[in-house]
């Protein structure tokens, strides 16, 4: 009996066995995918259930504020472009003389876009009344103030505000500054001179003009064909980095990967469903909080280097790598910052030439750890490069002033700027505190030409002690 049972239980497995062997294919197949839905919906219900789901839809596969500054580029139109990766919130429209331009009217938890396309709350009047001064800063990323906590804290809106602060200071607390008009007696007079002098008494307004992206020959179409309709009293540039970055076959910035992406149509069509594909891929729950909460990569390191460039290319690759593409990268950008004189100065508008920041300009000594990683990131050829080409575009910068003696000041942002703690983002978007430390020496710089000359006493018989 024991012999039988075994040999029915043999008979058993081997028909089970036989049944499984047999199963067809696609109903393993198919079993991926239902299992992958349920997966899905799970995590759909569990991350609903804590409150989370709102916080993860907004989550893109990096720091919420990187997706926020990423640019998402629109054609004339206003559409998408298929084929381009969309994850960015910061939409720019294509502009065939400007290459590219920021959407009016848009807004973020993290920025404000004005319907002029400025990084303004308010829009800008083609009217100004006589009490306004305007100053409009051109440049890229790091003008625009990539990376800051909001509109208020970028150097533009810093720099507005000590401008309005200092003129009301001086309406409540008259006594404190130089008077309009010097004292008759010398004691009195070197007293009133070794008070801080005023400035224009006007109501100022910065504004942020920059793009993300921009090199210096997108700065002079900006220039030319959009702010100069504003009649601004003063313009800021500050740039220099892009042009660094920029080979010297390309004249500006434009949307990246454009030009392959309309004249190859079939290519066009496969990396279309591609970027679909992954996009679908990316936007699921459970692959979002896989990243979101075990792989962080919102806790990582991350270069948030200019947008219009590769990603994957290693910044010290994207630096010339020998002196005749640097000359020849250099002389494009001193040939726009020409221009861009030229205009300003018929327009009689004072300008100001800033170099802007970067990271390896910094004490090492003085680094906040995250910096000091940025560097070590970077490493040494990078370093070398950009110090090479940084002591160039200065040089640059100078032969434009010796140019144009009147009405040009220059300002180097490389050097000379006090920096207090952790001041950088990566290699050259700033911090909040670095953004405050870039509007105190513009404001120096400003408020310099700003300043008034007190009138000397003009009765003729000295005044009554």
């Amino acid at each position: 009996m024991f012999r039988t049972s075994r040999k029915s239980y043999r008979s058993s497995l081997s028909s089970y066995q036989k049944k499984k062997k047999s199963l067809p294919r696609w109903v393993i197949l198919s079993a991926i995918p239902i299992a992958l839905i349920t997966l899905e919906l799970l995590a759909r219900l569990i991350i609903g259930m804590i409150g989370k789901a709102p916080e993860l839809a907004a989550y893109d596969s990096e720091p919420l504020k990187v997706t926020a500054y990423r640019l998402n580029y629109l054609d004339q139109s206003g559409a998408a472009y298929d084929g381009l990766p969309d994850r960015g919130r910061l939409n720019a429209k294509r502009s065939p003389l400007m290459g590219y331009k920021l959407v009016g009217s848009q807004t973020n938890s993290f920025w404000q876009i004005n319907e002029q396309g400025f990084r303004d709350s308010q829009p800008v009047a083609q009217t100004k009344s006589k009490d306004e001064v305007r100053i409009f800063v051109l440049g890229g990323s790091t003008a625009f103030g990539q990376m800051s906590s909001s509109n208020q804290s970028t150097f533009a809106t810093q720099l507005e505000t000590r401008l309005n602060q200092q003129v009301a200071t001086q309406k409540t607390n008259s006594a404190k500054f130089r008077p309009n008009v010097l004292p008759y007696y010398a004691d009195e007079l070197t007293k009133a001179m070794a008070l801080p002098p005023r400035i224009r008494d006007s109501r100022y307004r910065v504004i942020d003009a920059a793009v993300p992206g921009y090199a210096s020959s997108n700065e002079l179409s900006q220039l030319a064909l959009q702010v100069l309709s504003y009649k601004p009293d003063f313009i800021i540039v500050m740039d220099g980095y892009a042009d660094l970055l920029l080979p010297s076959t390309q004249e500006g910035a434009d949307i990246p990967g454009i030009e392959s992406l309309l004249d190859n149509s079939f290519g066009h069509f496969t990396t279309a469903l591609s970027e679909r594909f992954k996009n679908w891929i990316s936007q699921s729950f459970l692959v979002k909080s896989v990243q979101y909460w075990v792989l962080r990569p919102q806790d990582s390191l991350k270069l948030l280097i200019p947008p219009a460039t590769d990603d994957a290319q290693p910044l010290a690759q994207k630096l010339p790598a020998n002196a005749d593409e640097l000359d020849r990268r250099v002389s494009r950008y001193r040939n726009n910052l020409e221009q861009i004189v030229r205009l300003a100065s018929a327009a009689k508008i004072p300008i100001v030439l800033a170099l802007q920041p970067e990271i390896t300009s910094r004490n090492v000594n003085t680094l906040a750890p995250q910096e000091k990683k940025i560097l070590d990131q970077v490493g040494q050829p990078y370093t070398q490069r950009v110090k090479a080409g940084y002591t160039e575009l200065q040089r640059a910068i100078a032969q434009v002033k010796q140019q144009f003696p009147q009405g040009v000041t220059t300002l180097n942002l490389y050097e000379g700027t006090n920096f207090q703690g952790e001041s950088f983002y990566d290699t050259v978007h700033l911090t909040d505190a670095g953004n405050t430390a870039i509007a105190n020496r513009l404001y120096d710089t400003i408020a310099t030409s700003l300043t008034l000359q007190p009138k000397p006493y003009a009765d003729q018989s000295p005044p009554g002690r």
